[in-house]
């Protein structure tokens, strides 16, 4: 079996301040390189997913990384011991030519590497996004199979890697929740149109953009329904899972830092590559950075994941709609003022002009929203974490079902997150807002719940809460004259450390 790495480096822009090896936050296409080699090398990740989906890609990455660090990667193979993991536009969402392009850099990537005398192909895994089905990753796989199926004298490229393995990412509670079903299909279909099953799989589910269209509570009881159901598909498949999970830093994009990595350990459980986005990397102090690396390394992969029987599984499947429900309604309506402040967010990479789609069926048509880190951004900048919105209801609701128990037994750092969470609630902001947008009124009863119901008083606790509660303040009323905030987000996201 392949070296499984236990930590994923992204480029998911979600850092505030700079990082160590760089004179800025902004981190520019050509940068990347050196981002990649630093991760490897000096902050001793396994792997880097380089990102074709939405974004501008540096397309010579191997001839580059190869090149300019020719002795490093001799002792430790691109493809043996570090990773270099595409992430590729699924082809059912964005434009085919993109997916074209990161197909030929990995076929002239393996012809570059086999000619400089290595033996393994650099880049051979790739992560589809929005995966909905077993079809399109087949799909996917067989497209491959058939472009180096080619055979022109001038191209030869039957010479090189024959096939590549594909990383299903599931990004909506739904789907995550039937993501163990559409592995199963995939394994019969892998059967039949390959004649074997896959040696291994590593199903990979996203924290963010769940929570951004269904809320914290759904998005966590989503992923514990599917690491159980991992577990039981690989006991009678007899296929190595090895889960992965997308994390910010923030409580509502997962809650992983590297100052609380016991939590992290005791959360998800079952979890065999953890995700460490930019603010993980770049907003901490570097020492901790790397010690947590160390000790998730050592320790993700003794973690089972707890079992979830049917029984069990239906309750949490009830419990869903009670957070999910209220907090879309919540959501739709603040959805002008969230897309307004999210255009002063700092940009941190070289993205392609994106706007996310936060739709759903009620009769009212749909919301657009900006992408998970600037929707976290623009909520906590004013002062009001995304969160509560909902939580309060959905536990007032479950608490009347006699449900609160299931959460609190599989959501394991529930308490700890709404508390972090909340450190940085301003409540001053929240009544003024209330009063120009009744659905804050919604979460002035969300914040009334959560206290009461968990015994908490919800607000800045230290000076570096207390100062993050001021700036929100400041940007708020910039906002309402119309002024430039950037900067103060900015600087409000250094104090919680992560932009978004």
């Amino acid at each position: 079996m392949r070296k499984i790495p236990a930590t994923m480096a992204t480029q998911h822009p979600d850092n505030a301040g700079k990082p160590y090896w760089h004179d800025k936050a902004f981190i520019s296409t050509l940068a990347e390189l050196k981002e990649c080699y630093l991760c490897f090398s000096d902050l001793a990740m396994d792997e880097y997913n380089w990102d074709w989906e939405g974004k501008f890609v540096d397309e010579a990455v191997v001839d580059r990384l190869l090149s300019k660090y020719y002795t490093y990667f001799k002792k430790n193979p691109l493809g043996k011991e570090k990773f270099l993991t595409f992430r590729i536009p699924n082809p059912r969402v964005e434009k085919q030519f993109r997916l074209a392009r990161a197909f030929m850099v990995m076929i002239t990537s393996s012809q570059l590497a086999e000619s400089l005398g290595f033996n393994h192909p650099p880049i051979f895994e790739t992560i589809l996004p929005l995966t909905e089905t077993a079809e399109e990753i087949i799909d996917i796989q067989e497209a491959f199979r058939e472009i180096v199926d080619i055979d022109h004298r001038l191209l030869k490229m039957n010479d090189s890697i024959r096939s590549i393995e594909i990383i299903p990412l599931f990004e909506q509670v739904n789907v995550i929740i039937r993501s163990s079903e559409i592995l199963r299909e995939y394994f019969k279909l892998h059967k039949a149109r390959f004649g074997k099953y896959p040696a291994y799989l590593r199903p990979y589910c996203a924290r963010s953009d769940p929570a951004l269209n269904s809320s914290l509570v759904p998005t966590m009881l989503a992923l514990k329904i599917a690491l159980s159901q991992f577990r039981n598909l690989e006991q009678e498949s007899g296929i190595r899972l090895y889960p992965m999970v997308g994390t910010g830093t923030l409580p509502f994009r997962g809650s992983v830092t590297p100052t609380n990595i016991q939590d992290v350990l005791n959360e998800y459980r079952g979890v065999k590559t953890m995700i460490l986005q930019s603010a993980f990397r770049y907003d901490f102090p570097k020492k901790k950075v790397k010690t947590a690396i160390n000790i998730l390394k050592q320790r993700l992969p003794e973690g089972i994941a707890a079992q979830i029987d049917t029984c069990t599984k239906k309750k949490l499947l009830k419990i869903i709609p009670y957070f999910e429900i209220p907090y879309r309604e919540t959501v739709e309506k603040l959805a002008p003022l969230i897309n307004s402040l999210s255009l002063y967010v700092a940009k941190r990479r070289e993205r392609v002009l994106h706007i996310g789609l936060f739709g759903y069926s009620r009769g009212v048509g749909k919301v657009h929203l900006p992408r998970a880190i600037s929707f976290t951004a623009s909520l906590y900048s004013l002062g009001i974490p995304p969160e509560l919105i909902a939580t309060g209801r959905g536990l007032k609701k479950a608490k009347g079902m006699g449900l609160t128990e299931e959460i609190f037994r599989y959501y394991v750092n529930f308490k700890k997150d709404i508390i972090k969470a909340g450190y940085f609630l301003n409540k001053k902001n929240l009544a003024r807002l209330a009063s120009d947008i009744p659905a804050f009124k919604q979460v002035i009863e969300d914040v009334f719940e959560i206290e009461k119901l968990l015994k908490v008083t919800l607000g800045p606790q230290d000076d570096i809460q207390k100062e993050h509660c001021k700036l929100s303040e400041t940007i708020y009323n910039r906002l309402k004259s119309k002024a430039n905030p950037t900067n103060l987000i900015s600087l409000a996201g250094s104090l919680r450390k992560s932009l978004g």
